[in-house]
């Protein structure tokens, strides 16, 4: 008696069943479904950087603007009531030594925002639904958390050791354009505080890998901006 087997296909599994028995299953699907995951996660997070160009290019001008004003005024006499002349009452201001060590630990908060931002970006390359295990960048957010507040702090202990030098913030035009430039930057970097606080919040959650990723890459490029733009502050008060 003639006997035929026919081809047996489990279109659920993916996988053939032929005459040589069973074959691997089809990644097809698979690998198109993590296409247009990565895909949507790139959409979303060239959308977002973008928008943190425009916030910074803002940001820049502003300080552009003050840098500006800081070198004429440098060079403009006032006019003095009691002598009816005009003389120059711009003193150098002496900067307080713990600003180095405030530029120190900002410096070390933006490695461990790096490896926060990083830990994120790599969570989302991998497989999609395939965790990479524990999520230790929650620990590097909370490094750079407590960094960005100690520096806040040493910021103001900076201002309490130039108010007691005599230096208050309408002593003199010099250190009116330090209390400015600092403090400025000082209601920026608070931003970038609660932009950590939110990626936190978010990773502790557990919220979507792609959401938290994108939060955390913005907030990292932001908190380098602030770190570079805290070492020109403080080139431009100490040399120019």
């Amino acid at each position: 008696m003639k006997s035929s087997f026919s081809t047996v296909s489990v279109g659920s599994s993916g996988t053939t069943l032929g005459d040589t028995g069973i074959l691997p299953p089809r990644g097809g699907d698979q690998g198109d479904h993590y296409d247009h995951h990565w895909s949507n996660f790139e959409m979303r997070l060239r959308r977002a950087r973008l928008g943190l160009v425009v916030a910074l290019t803002g940001i820049l001008m502003i300080f552009a603007s003050f840098t500006s004003a800081y070198i004429v005024r440098q060079g403009l006499p006032t006019f003095d009531s009691r002598t009816n002349t005009f003389v120059h009452d711009w003193l150098p201001v002496r900067l307080p030594a713990i600003l180095l060590v405030n530029t120190c630990v900002l410096l070390i908060s933006t490695v461990s925002m790096e490896l926060a931002r990083r830990a994120a970006r790599a969570q989302v390359s991998s497989i999609p639904g395939v965790s990479l295990g524990r999520e230790s960048r929650v620990y590097w957010i909370g490094l750079t958390l407590l960094l960005g507040l100690t520096f806040l702090r040493g910021q103001w202990l900076a201002w309490r050791q130039l108010t007691a030098a005599g230096f208050d913030i309408a002593a003199t035009p010099s250190s009116s354009f330090v209390y400015l430039l600092t403090g400025m930057h000082g209601v920026h970097l608070l931003g970038g505080i609660l932009a950590l606080l939110v990626a936190g919040g978010a990773t502790v959650l557990r919220r979507p890998a792609e959401s938290r990723a994108v939060l955390l890459d913005v907030t990292g490029w932001y908190w380098h901006s602030m770190a570079f733009l805290w070492i020109y502050i403080l080139c431009l008060l100490k040399f120019v």
